[in-house]
Protein backbone atom coordinates (compact mmCIF):
# COMPACT_ATOMS: atom_id res chain seq x y z
CA UNK A 1 0.00 0.00 0.00
CA UNK A 2 1.23 3.39 -0.82
CA UNK A 3 0.36 6.73 -0.70
CA UNK A 4 0.94 10.10 -3.27
CA UNK A 5 0.55 13.63 -3.47
CA UNK A 6 -0.17 14.62 -6.57
CA UNK A 7 -0.02 18.18 -8.49
CA UNK A 8 0.05 18.99 -11.95
CA UNK A 9 3.75 18.97 -12.06
CA UNK A 10 4.04 15.42 -11.33
CA UNK A 11 0.68 13.66 -12.99
CA UNK A 12 3.04 12.23 -15.64
CA UNK A 13 4.92 10.48 -13.05
CA UNK A 14 1.83 8.67 -11.49
CA UNK A 15 0.23 7.13 -14.38
CA UNK A 16 -3.94 6.36 -14.07
CA UNK A 17 -3.75 7.58 -10.61
CA UNK A 18 -5.32 10.58 -10.94
CA UNK A 19 -7.86 9.77 -12.98
CA UNK A 20 -8.42 6.70 -10.40
CA UNK A 21 -8.78 9.29 -7.99
CA UNK A 22 -11.41 11.02 -9.60
CA UNK A 23 -13.20 7.70 -10.54
CA UNK A 24 -12.81 7.21 -6.69
CA UNK A 25 -14.72 9.86 -5.72
CA UNK A 26 -17.83 9.40 -8.33
CA UNK A 27 -18.43 6.19 -6.45
CA UNK A 28 -17.78 7.53 -2.77
CA UNK A 29 -19.97 10.93 -3.60
CA UNK A 30 -22.26 10.42 -6.54
CA UNK A 31 -23.24 6.24 -6.25
CA UNK A 32 -22.94 6.06 -2.66
CA UNK A 33 -23.77 9.24 -1.07
CA UNK A 34 -26.31 9.90 -3.97
CA UNK A 35 -25.09 13.55 -4.69
CA UNK A 36 -25.64 15.63 -7.99
CA UNK A 37 -22.12 16.47 -8.94
CA UNK A 38 -20.84 16.72 -12.07
CA UNK A 39 -19.11 13.95 -13.76
CA UNK A 40 -18.34 12.31 -16.84
CA UNK A 41 -16.24 9.74 -17.74
CA UNK A 42 -16.92 7.74 -14.96
CA UNK A 43 -15.24 10.64 -13.07
CA UNK A 44 -16.39 13.34 -10.35
CA UNK A 45 -14.73 16.28 -10.44
CA UNK A 46 -15.87 20.08 -9.90
CA UNK A 47 -14.42 23.91 -10.53
CA UNK A 48 -11.96 23.51 -7.55
CA UNK A 49 -10.29 20.29 -9.41
CA UNK A 50 -7.71 23.04 -10.54
CA UNK A 51 -3.49 23.48 -10.82
CA UNK A 52 -3.48 25.52 -7.68
CA UNK A 53 -4.88 22.34 -5.77
CA UNK A 54 -2.99 18.80 -4.77
CA UNK A 55 -4.78 15.31 -4.70
CA UNK A 56 -3.52 12.91 -2.16
CA UNK A 57 -4.77 9.30 -2.67
CA UNK A 58 -3.56 6.43 -0.92
CA UNK A 59 -3.61 2.90 -3.13
CA UNK A 60 -2.45 -0.15 -4.02
CA UNK A 61 -2.23 -2.07 -7.55
CA UNK A 62 -3.75 0.87 -9.74
CA UNK A 63 -6.51 0.31 -6.65
CA UNK A 64 -7.52 4.12 -4.80
CA UNK A 65 -8.75 3.14 -1.09
CA UNK A 66 -8.68 6.67 0.08
CA UNK A 67 -8.30 10.77 -1.27
CA UNK A 68 -8.62 14.43 -0.43
CA UNK A 69 -8.18 17.51 -1.85
CA UNK A 70 -6.06 19.91 -0.59
CA UNK A 71 -6.30 23.75 -1.79
CA UNK A 72 -4.87 27.32 -0.67
CA UNK A 73 -7.18 29.38 0.74
CA UNK A 74 -5.69 31.89 -1.60
CA UNK A 75 -7.09 30.11 -4.86
CA UNK A 76 -8.95 31.85 -7.78
CA UNK A 77 -10.46 30.50 -10.93
CA UNK A 78 -12.70 32.99 -12.14
CA UNK A 79 -15.65 33.54 -9.30
CA UNK A 80 -14.39 30.96 -7.21
CA UNK A 81 -11.53 30.88 -4.40
CA UNK A 82 -12.18 27.91 -2.57
CA UNK A 83 -15.53 25.39 -1.44
CA UNK A 84 -15.50 26.94 1.78
CA UNK A 85 -15.35 30.53 1.19
CA UNK A 86 -17.38 30.25 -1.67
CA UNK A 87 -19.90 28.09 0.36
CA UNK A 88 -19.58 31.32 3.03
CA UNK A 89 -20.18 33.84 0.13
CA UNK A 90 -23.19 32.40 -1.34
CA UNK A 91 -21.77 31.06 -4.46
CA UNK A 92 -22.32 27.23 -3.64
CA UNK A 93 -26.38 26.00 -2.89
CA UNK A 94 -25.71 22.97 -1.28
CA UNK A 95 -23.57 24.23 1.75
CA UNK A 96 -25.27 26.50 3.90
CA UNK A 97 -23.46 30.09 4.73
CA UNK A 98 -23.22 30.05 7.96
CA UNK A 99 -20.88 27.06 8.38
CA UNK A 100 -17.92 28.52 9.81
CA UNK A 101 -17.91 30.34 13.31
CA UNK A 102 -15.98 33.33 11.76
CA UNK A 103 -14.72 34.76 8.26
CA UNK A 104 -12.95 32.12 5.94
CA UNK A 105 -9.32 32.89 5.86
CA UNK A 106 -7.18 34.21 3.01
CA UNK A 107 -3.32 33.24 3.99
CA UNK A 108 -0.83 31.26 2.37
CA UNK A 109 -0.22 29.44 5.38
CA UNK A 110 -3.96 28.10 5.58
CA UNK A 111 -5.51 25.26 2.79
CA UNK A 112 -8.81 23.72 2.67
CA UNK A 113 -9.25 19.94 2.85
CA UNK A 114 -12.40 18.61 1.02
CA UNK A 115 -13.65 15.42 -1.31
CA UNK A 116 -12.37 13.49 1.36
CA UNK A 117 -13.17 9.56 1.07
CA UNK A 118 -12.43 6.29 1.96
CA UNK A 119 -13.73 3.43 -0.15
CA UNK A 120 -16.98 2.32 1.12
CA UNK A 121 -15.98 -1.67 0.89
CA UNK A 122 -13.13 -1.59 2.33
CA UNK A 123 -12.42 -3.78 4.97
CA UNK A 124 -12.81 -2.98 9.01
CA UNK A 125 -9.41 -4.17 9.54
CA UNK A 126 -7.59 -2.15 7.26
CA UNK A 127 -9.50 1.37 7.79
CA UNK A 128 -7.55 2.46 10.40
CA UNK A 129 -3.81 1.67 8.34
CA UNK A 130 -5.67 3.74 5.54
CA UNK A 131 -6.79 6.41 7.55
CA UNK A 132 -3.16 6.84 9.16
CA UNK A 133 -1.21 6.80 5.49
CA UNK A 134 -3.68 9.39 4.36
CA UNK A 135 -2.77 11.85 7.24
CA UNK A 136 1.24 10.96 6.96
CA UNK A 137 0.58 12.02 3.57
CA UNK A 138 -1.06 15.10 4.41
CA UNK A 139 1.56 15.91 6.72
CA UNK A 140 4.41 15.18 4.30
CA UNK A 141 2.41 17.74 1.72
CA UNK A 142 2.17 20.34 4.70
CA UNK A 143 5.63 20.56 5.27
CA UNK A 144 6.51 20.84 1.45
CA UNK A 145 4.04 23.02 1.25
CA UNK A 146 4.61 25.38 4.13
CA UNK A 147 0.88 24.48 5.21
CA UNK A 148 0.49 25.53 9.13
CA UNK A 149 -3.06 24.50 9.05
CA UNK A 150 -6.10 23.35 7.20
CA UNK A 151 -10.10 23.84 7.13
CA UNK A 152 -11.79 20.92 6.28
CA UNK A 153 -15.81 20.15 6.43
CA UNK A 154 -15.83 16.41 7.95
CA UNK A 155 -19.10 14.14 8.69
CA UNK A 156 -19.25 15.45 12.43
CA UNK A 157 -18.07 12.53 14.15
CA UNK A 158 -14.63 13.51 13.42
CA UNK A 159 -13.76 14.04 17.29
CA UNK A 160 -13.87 10.11 17.26
CA UNK A 161 -11.10 9.28 15.35
CA UNK A 162 -9.00 12.63 15.21
CA UNK A 163 -7.03 11.07 18.69
CA UNK A 164 -5.74 7.97 16.99
CA UNK A 165 -4.78 9.51 13.91
CA UNK A 166 -2.91 11.94 16.76
CA UNK A 167 -4.64 15.13 14.91
CA UNK A 168 -5.10 18.40 16.37
CA UNK A 169 -8.10 19.20 15.42
CA UNK A 170 -11.00 21.53 17.01
CA UNK A 171 -14.18 23.03 15.59
CA UNK A 172 -14.52 25.93 13.16
CA UNK A 173 -18.32 25.90 12.46
CA UNK A 174 -21.72 24.43 13.70
CA UNK A 175 -23.05 20.47 12.96
CA UNK A 176 -25.48 21.06 9.63
CA UNK A 177 -26.99 18.30 7.70
CA UNK A 178 -26.32 17.90 4.18
CA UNK A 179 -27.80 15.28 1.82
CA UNK A 180 -28.41 12.95 4.90
CA UNK A 181 -24.83 13.13 6.69
CA UNK A 182 -23.85 15.62 9.64
CA UNK A 183 -21.03 17.56 8.92
CA UNK A 184 -19.09 20.28 10.58
CA UNK A 185 -16.18 22.79 9.42
CA UNK A 186 -12.84 22.18 12.02
CA UNK A 187 -9.31 22.99 11.99
CA UNK A 188 -6.66 20.53 11.40
CA UNK A 189 -3.32 22.37 13.01
CA UNK A 190 -0.15 21.06 11.61
CA UNK A 191 1.68 24.33 12.85
CA UNK A 192 3.83 22.03 15.84
CA UNK A 193 4.87 19.73 12.86
CA UNK A 194 6.32 21.22 10.42
CA UNK A 195 9.84 20.96 11.80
Amino acid sequence: MESAALSFANLHNHGELFANILRARRDAFILNNQWDLPQTMGMEYDQYDTPQSRWIAVHEAGRVYAGVRLTPTTARCGIYSYMIRDAQNGLLESIPTDLLFDDAPVDEATWEVTRGFIVSDLPASLRQKVRMKLVLEMLRTSRVEGIGRMVALLPSNWHRWAARCKLDMEAAGRNMNMGGIDYQAVWIDFGNQLH
